[in-house]
């Protein structure tokens, strides 16, 4: 173990976690705490309820293949095509293997085990590559398994992979658009707006498969001005069907750039289960739609 006054809040997390914490009475009272009723994993009914119980219990291999951001490109570009794939200019095992030199004057950094821990460059000239590093080693030194018991990050290879930057012409950000699938069915998506405008919240909005906005709210307010319809809105939805065919649930994401389809990720726990819903009832209709499977170990 590490000398306690170089660690971070995150690897003491993962420390205390990884030794003395039982994710079957550690999620319980995570989801009392956040959520605000008890925890059924007996009867699970809402769809709070049912991520918990598939943390515990749902450990399909696969789902470990699907979450890491550099693997999971060749299992998306053999179901649907490479074309949806945002290129990857490299991929290394360490911080200190990183070639800045090699890398494009715009590229964006990712940890392929990992959520968060990203670096946007617009401008190398203008990149702090010392603070660029320290974001990245965070990142590689943490499992994100740890800090909310998500099972299918527990065991990625902690990687780190240059991408192409991307960047929508006409919004001039990267929107993404995350679909609710179940078992090879779309049910609803959210678009996150607002979060590249300085002193705003990010801002949710959910909708139906037809674009119709919902009635709810999760964790966020909803914008002012809601966001448009994709161009591509109804390939996106017929993508998402193929890749989450097979999978009790998962959200699919894609971005639209220029009126170009690309694989964003695949999420198997959104917000990790411990959002609420206002009003609640919407918990239990997104509940409905997932058929869990057979129980298997938390181990």
């Amino acid at each position: 173990m590490k000398n306690k006054t170089v660690l971070n809040i995150f690897e003491w997390i993962e420390y205390y976690k990884r030794h003395f914490v039982n994710p079957e009475k550690y999620i319980p009272r995570m989801f009392y705490e956040r959520i605000g009723y008890k925890l059924n994993l007996q009867n699970p009914k809402t769809f709070s309820e049912k991520l918990q119980w598939m943390k515990l219990y749902d450990h399909n291999p696969l789902y470990t293949t699907l979450v890491d951001k550099y693997e999971v490109k060749k299992y998306v570009a053999n179901k649907i095509g490479s074309q949806y794939i945002i290129p990857t200019l490299e991929v290394w095992d360490n911080v200190v293997d990183i070639d800045f030199n090699s890398l494009p004057n715009q590229f964006v950094l990712k940890c392929t085990h990992d959520s968060g821990g990203l670096v946007i460059c617009k401008d190398k000239s203008k990149l702090d590559i010392k603070k660029a590093k320290k974001i990245l080693r965070k990142s590689m030194n943490r499992n994100f398994y740890y800090m909310g018991f998500e099972w299918p990050y527990k065991n990625v290879k902690p990687r780190i992979i240059a991408e192409k930057y991307m960047e929508d012409t006409k919004t001039k950000e990267l929107r993404d658009y995350k679909f609710f699938c179940f078992n090879g069915e779309v049910k609803a998506l959210f678009i996150a707006t607002e979060r590249q405008k300085e002193g705003e919240d990010v801002k949710f909005d959910f909708f139906d498969v037809d674009f119709n906005h919902l009635p709810f709210k999760q964790g966020h307010e909803n914008a002012r001005i809601l966001p448009e319809k994709p161009l591509r809105f109804n390939d996106m939805k017929h993508l998402a069907t193929i890749l989450s065919k097979g999978l009790p649930q998962v959200r699919v994401d894609f971005y639209e750039v220029d009126g170009n389809i690309y694989f964003g990720e695949m999420t198997f726990f959104h917000h990790g289960g411990w959002t609420r819903f206002e009003p609640s009832e919407w918990d239990t209709i997104f509940g409905k739609w997932i058929t869990l499977p057979i129980k298997e170990s938390n181990h």
